[in-house]
C-alpha cells in the first residue's frame, strides 16, 4: 500500500512533537516502519491520509466496542457539544453514568469521574494509602497502570514495547514504596502479603492483564488475592481500565465473581472520548474531598461530551444478547487461528478471553511476564507488516492487545483469519 503521505505527515510531526506522536507505541519503532496517520473511521474500519482502508483490530487500544462513529454515539456527543464543551460545574449527565456505573459494577457504590485511566490508578492507589494509613503500593510484573511515578516499575505496555525497564525522572524515595511480584505465582504472593515488615496500603492488578499481551489469571490466583488481602486489611484495586464493561457488563470481576475493594475504569465508559474513573465501597470513597481528607480535584472531570458518550455507550451495551454474541464471534475466531497456528510451522500461542486476543510467536504458553519475555518480537514485526500491506491493523507491539468489536463481520474475522494463514506461510518459506 501507498503510505507516501503519512510518512511525509510524521516527518513534519517529529520536527514538534517528541519521536512524532503523543503516545510513545504509536510511533511503530518495535515494528520496524514509520506509524499510519488517519483521517476518519467507520464501524470496523480505518482510512489513512493516503486513502487506504484497514480492519482495525486495535480499536483505540481498546473503547470501540462499538465500531467507530456509532450513530447514536456520535449524536450524543453531537447534541452535548451543541450545549457547550465544559462548564467546570456538576451536570445531570455525570449524574446519569455514574448511576449506571454502580448499577453495573459489583464493587462500585460510589464512583468519581477523572480524565484518563492513569488518573484513575494515581488517585486509587493515593485514596487507598489514605484510607489505610499505610505506604505500600504492591502491583505484578508486567501490569501497566499508567505512566504515574508510583506504577513505572516492572511495567508493561509501551515501557516493554521499547525495552524500557522504568524511567528516568522517577526519584527513588517514590519507587521504594512499590513492589512488583511475579503475576499468577501464589507463592510469592503469600509470602508478600503475609510479611509483617511490609507496610502495605493497597494490591492492585489487572484481573487480566492486558499490557504484556492478554494472559489470563489463574482463577485460584485472583481468589486467594481476595482472601488474602481482605484478611490483612489490605485494599485490593482491580484496574479495569481495559476489562471493564469489556469482558461483561459488569467487568471482570462479574466474570470471575471476585469483588474487589476500589476498581479503576477508562476507555469504554467515555465512548471513545478521554475519560477515566474509580470507585468502590462507600467506606472508602467517602474519604475523599470535600467529605473526607484525601485531595484529588481535576478542571474537566466529569466532561459533559465524555459523558453523554460513555451513556450512549452503555445503553448499546445493555442490549439483551450483547455480549454472548460478540465473545461468540471472538472465541471462534480465536480457535480458527489457533487450528491456523497448528497447521503450520510458526511457532504460536493465543491467548483470548472474551473479545480480548494476543498472538504471541513463542513455543511455551504464556502466563506471566516471564514467559511473555520469550515471546520473538522480530518475528512479531514481520507479522505486523504482512498483515498491514493486506489491510489488516494489528497493535504495533508483541505486547498488546487485540480487539474484535461488535462491528466486526463476519467476513471481517474471515479475513483477518485468511490473511493470519498467509503471513505464516510467507514467513516459513522465507
Amino acid at each position: 500500500m501507498e503510505t507516501r503521505q503519512s510518512k511525509a505527515m510524521f516527518a513534519e510531526a517529529e520536527k514538534v512533537i517528541p519521536g512524532g506522536v503523543n503516545s510513545p507505541v504509536r510511533a511503530c519503532r518495535s515494528v520496524g516502519c514509520t506509524p499510519l496517520f488517519i483521517e476518519r473511521a467507520d464501524g470496523a474500519s480505518l482510512y489513512d491520509v493516503d486513502g487506504n482502508r484497514y480492519l482495525d483490530f486495535v480499536c483505540s487500544w481498546g473503547p470501540m466496542i462499538l465500531g467507530h462513529a456509532h450513530p447514536e454515539v456520535v449524536a450524543a456527543i453531537g447534541a452535548a457539544a451543541a450545549a457547550g464543551t465544559s462548564f467546570g460545574a456538576p451536570t445531570p449527565a455525570e449524574i446519569t453514568l455514574a448511576e449506571m456505573v454502580v448499577e453495573a459494577v459489583p464493587s462500585v457504590e460510589k464512583v468519581r469521574f477523572v480524565n484518563s485511566g492513569t488518573e484513575a490508578t494515581m488517585s486509587a492507589a493515593r485514596l487507598a494509602r489514605g484510607y489505610t494509613g499505610r505506604s505500600m503500593v504492591v502491583k505484578f510484573d508486567g501490569c501497566y497502570h499508567g505512566h504515574a511515578d508510583s506504577f513505572l516499575v516492572k511495567a508493561g505496555s509501551g515501557l516493554l514495547t521499547l525495552g524500557i525497564p522504568g524511567s528516568p525522572g522517577v526519584p527513588e524515595d517514590i519507587v521504594k514504596n512499590t513492589l512488583s511480584i511475579p503475576y499468577n505465582d501464589i507463592d510469592s504472593l503469600e509470602k508478600t502479603l503475609t510479611d509483617e515488615r511490609l507496610d502495605i496500603a493497597c494490591v492492585i492488578v489487572e484481573p487480566v492483564a492486558g499490557n504484556m499481551g492478554c494472559v489470563l489469571p489463574d482463577p485460584a490466583f485472583l481468589q486467594r488475592l481476595r482472601t488474602l488481602s481482605t484478611e490483612r486489611g489490605i485494599v485490593l484495586i482491580f484496574d479495569e481500565v481495559i476489562t471493564g464493561f469489556r469482558l461483561a457488563y459488569g467487568g471482570a470481576q462479574h466474570h470471575f465473581g471476585i469483588t474487589p475493594d476500589l476498581t479503576c475504569l477508562g476507555k469504554i465508559i467515555g465512548g471513545g472520548l478521554p475519560v477515566g474513573a474509580y470507585g468502590g465501597r462507600a467506606e472508602i470513597m467517602d474519604q475523599i474531598a470535600p467529605d473526607g481528607p484525601v485531595y484529588q480535584a481535576g478542571t474537566l472531570s466529569g466532561n459533559p461530551l465524555a459523558m453523554a458518550a460513555g451513556i450512549a455507550t452503555l445503553k448499546q451495551l445493555q442490549r439483551p444478547g450483547f455480549y454472548e454474541e460478540l465473545n461468540d464471534k471472538a472465541a471462534t475466531c480465536a480457535q480458527r487461528l489457533r487450528e491456523i497456528a497448528a497447521a503450520g510451522d510458526i511457532p504460536v500461542q493465543i491467548n483470548s478471553i472474551g473479545s480480548l486476543m494476543t498472538m504471541f510467536f513463542s513455543t511455551d504458553p504464556v502466563t506471566d511476564f516471564a514467559s511473555a519475555m520469550k515471546a520473538d518480537t522480530t518475528r512479531y514485526a514481520e507479522h505486523y507488516c504482512n498483515m498491514l500491506g493486506q489491510g489488516i491493523y494489528l497493535a504495533p507491539s508483541q505486547f498488546e492487545v487485540a480487539f474484535i468489536s461488535a462491528a466486526h463481520s463476519a467476513n471481517d474475522l474471515e479475513k483477518l483469519q485468511k490473511m493470519t494463514e498467509w503471513s505464516f506461510k510467507k514467513m516459513a518459506d522465507r
